[in-house]
């Protein structure tokens, strides 16, 4: 609705002052012409609102004009108080700060917005951990990494990169956490790169000031980032016939492998399946806890090395003794 859509506007230049017309329709997702036909509305309305132009120019709230609209509507409240990343509030160390933050916005809701969103809260929770849970990530350098992303300070760190270590100065841009795994993004030598902040070794603020890229965005940055990443995964892919109860498997505990193509069942009920591994090591391992209840088609070289595995693991165990385990004899 309109009415919404100038309320977010003011906000947004309330917050930033300056804001380009490109900018505010990307945001609010409607042409700069829309945007220009809100200001003039504003401006009528009489919202000390101007456009300026040339370079750092852009739309313009006056300095002494404040204003505190909330407007916000009901799902917009719930949204608020859904379930919350606990232990990311806790790495960055705001965890307390959110809990305030929230009793003082529901202290002033009124009365039938309160009710709703304890009823979201109550019925809706937001859990981003996965059921494999990785061991507790070294978070020693997040609390100097963020002060130096709020300064603007450029900082020096030593790097654990394999077995090797790497002296960086970088540009800190921002944090990012995926599932409980913490990363920073970082500008170097032109180039946007990401550090899991468990490998920094060392760490320190310098006393000069960070560049930041001016059109650079954390949550794009990330999203194309993360789409390389996995494009470039290596893949191993295999082609099998397996029961029904070893594909049933392999949906819910499969963890680092894909089902990508299954085929209806044959006569015999078995089914034909392609399955993605990222290397061959890895697939003849997973496959050969299978047993009797699938069989590797394709490729021929796999199939060879689970034949040569398993006789080589019936070999070692004929030709083991077992030895019985008798108590031993205590004399009084």
């Amino acid at each position: 609705m309109r009415a919404d859509r100038l309320l977010s506007i003011m906000l947004l230049l309330q917050v930033h002052r300056r804001i380009t017309a490109r900018e505010l329709a990307k945001r609010l997702e409607v042409s700069e012409r829309t945007i220009y036909r809100d200001m003039e509305a504003l401006s009528v309305a009489g919202i000390p609102v101007t456009a300026e132009r040339g370079t750092g120019g852009g739309l313009v709230l006056a300095e002494s004009f404040r204003t505190n609209l909330t407007g916000l509507s009901s799902p917009e409240i719930q949204t608020l108080f859904l379930g919350r990343p606990t232990h990311l509030l806790n790495d960055l160390g705001l965890h307390q700060a959110s809990e305030a933050a929230l009793i003082k916005l529901q202290a002033v809701l009124p009365s039938m917005y309160r009710q709703s969103a304890e009823y979201v809260r109550q019925r809706i929770y937001v859990d981003v951990a996965g059921w494999q849970r990785p061991g507790e990530e070294q978070l020693l350098f997040l609390p100097l990494l963020q002060e130096a992303i709020w300064q603007e300070r450029k900082i020096s760190m030593v790097y654990q990169r394999g077995e090797n270590t790497v002296e960086r100065v970088l540009d800190p841009l921002g944090l990012v956490a995926k599932g409980r795994v913490w990363y920073l993004v970082a500008s170097v030598e032109d180039e946007t790169r990401t550090y899991r902040i468990s490998r920094i070794q060392q760490a320190d603020i310098l006393d000069e000031p960070c560049t930041r890229p001016p059109d650079f965005d954390l949550a794009s940055y990330w999203q194309r980032s993360s789409a390389a990443f996995v494009a470039n995964i290596p893949r191993y892919v295999v082609s099998v016939r397996a029961t029904q109860r070893a594909l049933e498997r392999v949906m819910h505990v499969g963890r680092f492998i894909q089902l990508e193509q299954v085929s209806p069942p044959a006569e015999d009920g078995w089914i034909a399946a392609r399955l993605t591994f990222e290397i061959q090591e890895e697939a003849c391992g997973y496959l050969l806890s299978f047993g009797t209840e699938m069989e590797i088609l394709e490729p021929l070289e796999l199939r060879e090395q689970l034949i040569s595995l398993a006789q080589s693991l019936v070999k070692f165990y004929a030709q083991r003794e077992i030895v019985e385990m008798v108590p031993p004899t205590v004399e009084c």
